[in-house]
């Protein structure tokens, strides 16, 4: 999809030192992505503490306790 768009040079021009990307479209693209995760992960940790999880991670993980 083609967007006309009106950016500071100097904050592309940052980003993409920052993450050696060498197009704007694909920064953009990226910074997109970034935010959109960022948020997916804001949105989890609402639940934190909230949820009991009875797991043992020794038994997932075929591990013996050494004590």
């Amino acid at each position: 999809m083609r967007t006309t768009l009106d950016l500071p040079e100097d904050l592309i021009n940052e980003a993409m030192n920052a993450t050696s990307v060498k197009t704007k479209t694909r920064v953009i693209i990226i910074a997109l992505e970034e935010l959109i995760r960022k948020s997916k992960i804001s949105g989890i940790k609402q639940y934190k503490g909230k949820i009991d999880l009875d797991i043992d991670l020794d038994s997932i993980r075929d591990r013996q306790c050494r004590f």
